[in-house]
């Protein structure tokens, strides 16, 4: 039987047309575990990667706006809080859908660690807006009192940016293997926690986000996967995105991919990071497979019929 770890991208979450509200997000997610369901209906062993990016900033929002009232959470801790509720919602969803399709499985939720290296480049260069807009003035008061980094994003408005490091080890990938053969595991929610190893072996987190796409690219080779599945917005890869020479793509071998990243056809942020993964995990496993799609054409493009395949050669 295959196994296959897949991320879901933020659509599988939220949608551009829903609310942000926690009853709005688990709409859509009952909509997308049907999709997941039907994976495990057709025979897949699977385990669960999702994104935390909206909901981490409305928990660090929260936490701050209530300042006055109750001490704010450590960015760390907001993004253990996100893995719980996006877990329990998922847990939810698909165990429905699951029963609809007479498929009694366990659907598990696992608070994950991520170790990241205290060295990595990315600390010196923070990146990754997280939570709120802000004016320039607003943002400069709080580089003032709390020592946050903040930048301009495309002209919305300035935001905390924080460093997206490189996931290394997952703290908790024993319990993963445990759970594998009896349920389907939700784990690396939003990229995981990322903490570092300090030289006596205790874990501390630090205020990072780790791409959920690395993330599931680590599981994948660490599980021993088959297949690495990525779902997204869009059903296949394309080069040349949004020009009238676009071209979407069913298959790209290690090279072409490297070569299309090299021409700068996938935007950092988006597209980017989720060829990237593909790449490093088909290097890693000549023999097996990625696969970036759609959501509602999982079960289509693992049966070969559309999605863009990575794969070594």
């Amino acid at each position: 039987m295959s196994r296959i770890v897949i991320a879901l991208g933020g659509n599988a979450l939220q949608t551009k047309h829903s609310a942000p509200t926690a009853e709005s997000q688990l709409e859509v997610v009952k909509q997308t575990c049907k999709y997941i369901a039907d994976l495990s209906a057709s025979g897949y062993e699977l385990a669960v990667v999702h994104g935390n990016g909206p909901q981490v900033g409305q928990i660090l929002l929260s936490s701050e706006t209530a300042k006055e009232v109750v001490p704010p959470m450590p960015f760390d801790v907001c993004g253990a809080m996100s893995q719980g509720y996006i877990g329990y919602h998922i847990q939810q969803a698909l165990r429905y859908a699951l029963a609809r399709r007479n498929r009694n499985i366990p659907v598990v939720s696992l608070v994950t660690q991520v170790v990241v290296e205290k060295n990595d480049p990315a600390f010196l260069t923070p990146t990754k807006p997280i939570g709120a807009f802000y004016t320039k003035e607003e943002a400069e008061k709080l580089a003032a009192e709390k020592g946050y980094q903040m930048k301009e994003d495309a002209g919305r408005g300035w935001r905390r940016v924080v460093a997206s490091p490189m996931p290394r080890r997952i703290v908790e990938i024993e319990q993963v293997r445990r759970l594998w053969d009896e349920c389907i595991v939700i784990t690396c929610g939003g990229g995981g926690v990322p903490v570092i190893e300090n030289p006596d072996g205790t874990l501390e987190g630090v205020a990072a986000v780790i791409d959920k796409d690395f993330a599931a690219e680590l599981l994948a080779e660490q599980m021993n996967a088959d297949v690495l599945m990525i779902l997204t917005e869009v059903e296949k890869v394309a080069i040349n995105w949004g020009k009238p020479d676009q071209q979407d793509l069913s298959h790209m071998s290690l090279s072409e991919a490297a070569r299309y990243v090299d021409e700068g056809h996938f935007a950092p942020g988006s597209m980017l990071p989720k060829v990237q993964a593909c790449m490093k995990f088909v290097r890693a496993n000549p023999d097996k497979r990625a696969i970036i799609t759609s959501l509602n054409k999982a079960v289509e493009a693992l049966n070969g019929d559309t999605g863009t395949v990575v794969t070594f050669a």
